[in-house]
């Protein structure tokens, strides 16, 4: 991360020098100007070294689920942090994981801060971590926060996989559909298409549903190779789309507006949006601040860009639901319970609840989703197979026919 060296005005006008670690300097200004004191000169003397970091590549939440709770359990008992660190990077079986701890080790004994060396790896340890971790270590109750980092990693990798063991099975009999009508339409259809040549039919006997399949056989195995180019295009010019903030926010919109799919994506967006903020705040990390981390972590720009301005809202004065009820991306009862939890000093708790109640919901449409799915899903294969059977037998039907109707005519003569 870069180093910064700035000289700023204190409360009582007087001007005050040091140096520090920031993502930018709209960063390192923005942390200024929300603790009411105004920067005279800001100069980088230091690049970042997060390139190094991120060559150790991302490891796996499960994993860091348990690394956290073994921590936990480690400084509870009074083991120091340098000892745990390399305890913990001979136990675990993930390479990745391992080179992280003995570089995190390394820095700690230096003299470095626990969350200043895991921000050193933001490929492995996100801004909510980081948040945590500090909170933690200003408060004194490292080994809290680790527990709630654990048990928010775990019920995260839970709704991950509920909703990806979901989707497995559908995304499987569409591959499968997929893979089976490309062999017949590649292979099946075009042996069909030699043996009416044999039999001296000819284009214009074909029925209207033969002649389309035909014709995309033909396509299909003389341009292949075509359209497998404009397909990897296509997916290309997707995630360079994706990868601007125009193309991400679009696409995220998108996300929201799909029939079916969209209120599963918000519901998901919503049980992020609470369990994070909640764990944040009973670790005792600052509102503004964890709103902050909460908006990189939502997983929807849109959603993303409504918590920053209510942030906004919130740093001049206003309560936290109003700005959230202006933005429409949150339900009323999402909006009513964190005003309660406002007033009575129980947001986290609220959140909490919020997150429970919108995680259930995400199990209930996942599991009607399912169920509808997978009768469609077998219906329509079912229909594609049944149209090129048909296509391909209409015309060897009509051939029988007029065989059959000649060797009449033939008998009675």
């Amino acid at each position: 991360m870069p180093v910064f060296s700035y000289t700023f005005k204190d409360a009582t006008g007087g001007l005050q020098k040091g140096t520090a670690e920031a993502e930018s300097e709209e960063r390192l200004k923005q942390r200024f100007t929300e603790q009411g004191l105004e920067i005279v000169e800001l100069q980088m003397i230091k690049k970042g070294t997060t390139q190094k970091a991120r060559g150790f590549g991302k490891v796996k939440l499960k994993k860091l689920a348990v690394f956290c709770r073994q921590f936990s359990t480690m400084v509870d008992a009074g083991v120091s942090l340098v000892r745990c660190l390399d305890v913990l990077s001979r136990q675990t079986d993930d390479p990745k994981l391992k080179r992280i701890l003995l570089d995190i080790g390394e820095r700690v004994e230096g003299g470095e801060s626990l969350s200043r060396s895991m921000q050193r790896h933001p490929r492995t340890f996100n801004n909510l971590f980081i948040g945590l971790i500090r909170a933690g270590e200003i408060g004194g109750v490292l080994e809290e926060s680790l527990q709630r980092l654990s048990e928010f990693l775990e019920k995260d990798v839970a709704l991950r996989r509920k909703v990806t063991s979901a989707l497995t099975y559908p995304i499987l009999v569409m591959v499968a559909a997929v893979a089976i009508v490309i062999f017949l339409v590649t292979w099946v259809v075009p042996q069909f298409a030699n043996l009416f040549k044999d039999i001296g039919l000819k284009e214009e006997d074909f029925p209207a549903m033969t002649k389309f399949l035909l014709d995309l056989s033909y396509n299909l195995t003389k341009n292949g190779l075509t359209i497998a180019i404009v397909v990897v295009a296509i997916v290309i010019g997707y995630k360079l789309f994706v990868s601007t903030r125009f193309g991400r926010r679009t696409m995220d919109r998108v996300k929201l507006m799909v029939p079916v799919f969209g209120p599963l994506h918000h519901k998901v967006c919503m049980t992020r949006f609470s369990r994070t903020m909640g764990t944040l705040l009973s670790s005792g990390v600052p509102i503004l601040q964890a709103m902050e981390t909460v908006a990189g972590t939502v997983g929807n720009s849109i959603m993303a860009d409504a918590v920053l301005d209510a942030r906004a809202r919130i740093r001049e004065g206003d309560r936290i639901g109003d700005p959230l009820e202006a933005s429409k991306m949150f339900p009323p009862m999402v909006v009513h319970m964190i005003g309660v939890g406002e007033e009575s000093g129980s947001l986290d708790y609220m959140l909490a609840k919020i997150a429970d109640f919108y995680e259930s919901e995400v199990e209930a449409t996942l599991s009607s989703l399912t169920a509808a799915l997978e009768p469609l899903l077998i219906v329509f294969l079912g229909f594609v197979v049944g149209f090129i059977v048909i296509a391909m037998f209409m015309p060897l039907i009509k051939v029988i026919e007029k065989l059959s109707s000649g060797g009449g005519d033939d008998a009675g003569g």
